[in-house]
């Protein structure tokens, strides 16, 4: 049975950037995003070369003495929607209203700025939902300092438990490295968020245009608009972003090092690459669109020209059925003793010659 494809409403906060209420003071912290009624969770990774702790607090004040140690800190803050305990975190790390006014908004695109302090960063990331197949956007900020990366979620981090096993288990270069690696890591989980979704993309497309050259209907429209709206998405995001990467590779910031640039640069030709994938598959959806079109516009002539023909033959033959219904007394041929099986044979003779050309004419 061919699966149907239900087309739901465009969630335009995905494609338009909301601001604060009209008159608010600039750096005013104004939650925007969906209603979340959860409790704000605040942890923290520390690790060097050698140890790993993790610790879960339940205010941000015991976050002060974690600051005094000399390892790599890691705060991941789960939850924007509480201005207060964003307003504490930014007394203690000493960041500006207008950046905590940009981690309280989850419908920014993805940006950088070099602070005197520290480096802020937004990201947005993609997942798709693994049952209903939706996809679900989510905004990360980033606070890049000297021995401390601080992350904010909307939701529970989950594509970072990967992340988070290679730091406590000790694998790779993250626990050999400074702060500014970390942020690589995380960059780089972010951008695989990106081809996992072209890669949906690309099967969808696949099997639609299948769907589009075997029986195209409403369903194959329904599934183009959907393939669109995904690649609209992933557009929105990736592009801000490897600029983003770009700033970051060539940033002359203390707490970005040389070292570290080198793989900036790769994360940065990764975005490159999806964003020529991601013309690629535009193009595609578009074609697909012109082919359903095609497809249908064939399929209504095919059915407008069994119609024509059958109107034809049925033409002349009409009117011979007008002629002998007619209420005339005297018709000569009404005395022909085989007149019925005369005029039968005329029918038939009729419809074979025009079927005979038709047939020569490759219209059937």
């Amino acid at each position: 049975m061919k699966r149907k494809r239900k087309l739901k409403k465009i969630d335009l906060q995905k494609f338009v950037s909301k601001t604060a209420k009209r008159g608010s003071i600039p750096g005013t912290i104004e939650y925007i995003g969906q209603p979340r009624v959860d409790k704000v969770k605040i942890e923290v990774l520390e690790f060097d070369e050698s140890t790993t702790n993790e610790t879960i607090f339940s205010s941000v004040s015991e976050m002060k003495a974690y600051l005094e140690h000399p390892g790599i800190k890691w705060f991941q803050v789960t939850g924007v929607h509480n201005s207060e305990i964003l307003n504490e975190i930014g007394n203690l790390f000493n960041i500006i209203s207008l950046d905590l006014e940009d981690i309280a908004n989850t419908t920014q695109r993805p940006r950088i700025e070099e602070r005197e302090e520290y480096i802020f960063m937004v990201f947005k990331i993609i997942q798709l939902d693994p049952v209903s197949r939706d996809v679900n956007i989510e905004q990360i900020s980033i606070i890049l300092g000297s021995n401390y990366v601080i992350s904010f979620h909307e939701t529970t981090p989950e594509i970072f438990e990967t992340l988070q096993t290679r730091i406590l288990t000790g694998l790779g270069r993250v626990r050999k490295m400074k702060s500014d690696y970390l942020i690589f890591a995380i960059s780089d989980i972010i951008i695989d968020q990106y081809f996992t979704l072209i890669e949906s993309v690309g099967e969808m497309i696949e099997e639609t245009e299948e769907e589009l050259i075997a029986s195209p209907d409403q369903s194959s429209q329904e599934a183009i608009y959907k393939l669109k709206r995904r690649l609209g998405y992933v557009k929105k995001s990736i592009w801000p972003a490897r600029e983003v990467l770009n700033q970051l590779q060539h940033s002359d910031h203390e707490l970005i090092n040389e070292d570290t640039k080198i793989y900036f640069r790769n994360i940065y030709d990764h975005t490159i690459q999806i964003i020529e994938t991601l013309e690629s598959l535009r193009d595609l959806t578009s074609g697909m669109m012109d082919l359903y079109l095609s497809t249908v516009s064939y399929k209504m002539n095919e059915i407008m020209k069994v119609l024509t023909i059958f109107s034809t033959i049925f033409i002349p033959l009409t009117f011979f059925a007008g002629v002998y219904g007619m209420n005339f007394k005297y018709l000569p041929e009404l005395e022909w003793r085989n007149g019925y099986f005369i005029f039968w044979g005329i029918m038939i003779t009729i419809t074979i010659v025009m079927l005979f050309y038709f047939r020569r004419k490759k219209w059937l």
